[in-house]
């Protein structure tokens, strides 16, 4: 009997209220972050048939609290481990009090497996240490970057060859200049180089990954307050229009959203 690989990929949750993506290849079922309650995170498995128990690891970028909200209760009450690098771990430790101490899993930035899933972390620009992933099983590689104030080379090269890219698209510099509930301290945070990427660096980012080969792009953690779906599809398309890429012809562009996206399907 023919066994055919296959990687399959979906965001659960993006954004400001909690971040949760699923990553399963044949044989490895993963959560890249787990922002959200046990309660909802089980509920959003169960859309995508999957029984929480099925779970293999959970894998966390960083420590704020909408990319690891859900870990505690979910790891303790289905006795799951937990990879983190060991720089996140520093502010992991004291938050995540119920999860048992062999289930508390550290990297130093080399590859590591999950069953028959490569994950290979790289270090990303943002305010707390925070990684980028990328997922490889065989000729697949789908790469997760969200939380990060800029791009740089070494980060491309890390993403390189990746079919489906997860980037960040967290603003619009218009509707944060403009934002009246927000200090300026903290406008200053968001759109410095530890924080977040705008819609326009984004835009310039994903230029690079369709030059390298990419075919499809999701835009991820858009901010409540400063950005909207629509307002990021515009712009990263008419971006990339004025350098000749078409949205639909040389690129599939999706915008995450809090509420389950698409499941994406490779072979």
């Amino acid at each position: 009997m023919l066994h055919f690989q296959s990687m399959k990929v979906i965001n659960l949750a993006s954004g400001s209220d909690g971040n949760v993506t699923y990553i399963e290849s044949d044989e490895a079922k993963i959560l890249l972050d787990i922002g959200l309650s046990c309660s909802e995170i089980v509920k959003r498995l169960a859309l995508i048939n999957v029984n929480p128990e099925q779970i293999d690891a959970i894998i966390i970028s960083h420590e704020h609290g909408d990319h690891m909200k859900g870990a505690d209760v979910f790891c303790s009450k289905f006795n799951k481990p937990i990879y983190a690098h060991r720089s996140v771990w520093v502010g992991l430790n004291n938050k995540l009090t119920k999860v048992k101490i062999e289930n508390r899993r550290l990297f130093d930035g080399e590859e590591f497996s999950i069953k028959d899933m490569i994950i290979s972390p790289f270090s990303v620009p943002h305010d707390v240490p925070c990684f980028g992933f990328s997922f490889i099983k065989d000729s697949n590689k789908i790469s997760i970057l969200t939380d990060l104030g800029h791009t740089t080379d070494r980060i491309l090269t890390s993403v390189l060859g990746s079919q489906i890219v997860y980037l960040e698209s967290n603003y619009d510099k218009k509707m944060l200049s403009l934002n009246e509930k927000y200090p300026l301290i903290l406008k200053k945070r968001i759109a410095g180089p530890n924080g977040h990427l705008s819609n326009n660096d984004a835009a310039e980012f994903i230029v690079k990954l369709v030059v390298t080969g990419t075919r499809q792009v999701v835009l991820s953690h858009l901010s409540r307050d400063n950005n909207s779906p629509d307002i990021a599809f515009d712009t990263i398309t008419n971006t990339l229009s004025t350098f000749g890429i078409l949205e639909g012809k040389h690129v599939m562009i999706d915008v995450a959203t809090s509420r389950p996206g698409v499941m994406f399907k490779l072979r």
